[in-house]
């Protein structure tokens, strides 16, 4: 497995973060980093995706940042120009995805089918994103696709909150959890940022219990 994505394991768990304002990131960064979880997936939902990235690299060395929500080659270099040091994709596209493996950039595609699985490893990749996750089938649907293919492992992202982040991470399957909950976009834009360190600091605490 990637170095990259191995660090993504000992998280356990990527804020997957959207931020609509390059000014907010740096206090979200340092909400993070106090609440105990040095990292975050930024997402290109927004146009301050690229700045937010450039700009928490710059000012907080000691977080993990990487781009989600990636569904172009362009978006791809921006983030690593920016300097992301993984990309998440939403669905498998294999433009994406090609760049990245032949570029050596650490990718985890989203999945939700055997199909895409193989594709995956048709490529060499070892890690994807199970996303939606929740609505896709949740834990039981995980477990049931995920049994043919011992050594690929995966991110579950969307639905993943403190009520379920255990029982996902208690699969030996799972690398890391995916989740917004502690990062809502709401939260953010009117500087709750104590609010998602108290948030981040219990489910590091979930994540500890392990």
């Amino acid at each position: 497995m990637n170095e990259i994505l191995k660090k993504i394991g000992d998280f356990k768990l990527v804020p997957v973060v959207k931020i609509e304002h390059a000014r907010d990131a740096v206090p979200l960064g340092e909400a993070l980093l106090s609440g105990g979880l040095p990292v975050a997936e930024i997402t290109f939902r927004t146009d301050a995706a690229e700045e937010s990235i450039r700009k928490i690299v710059t000012e907080l060395p000691d977080l993990f940042v990487g781009a989600g929500t990636v569904l172009k080659v362009d978006q791809a270099k921006q983030a690593v120009d920016a300097g992301a040091k993984f990309i998440v994709t939403p669905g498998f596209n294999p433009k994406v995805v090609d760049y990245c493996v032949t570029n050596g950039i650490p990718i985890t595609p989203g999945i939700n089918s055997p199909t895409q699985i193989e594709m995956a490893l048709d490529r060499g990749l070892d890690v994807v994103k199970f996303f939606p996750a929740e609505p896709s089938g949740g834990l039981k649907m995980l477990k049931a696709m995920s049994a043919p293919y011992g050594e690929v492992m995966f991110i579950p992202t969307g639905g993943i909150d403190i009520t379920n982040l255990k029982d996902y991470l208690s699969f030996p399957k799972v690398l890391a959890c995916g989740g917004s909950w502690m990062v809502k976009a709401g939260f953010i834009s009117s500087g709750k940022f104590a609010e998602i360190t108290a948030i981040t600091k219990e489910a590091v605490t979930v994540i500890r219990s392990l």
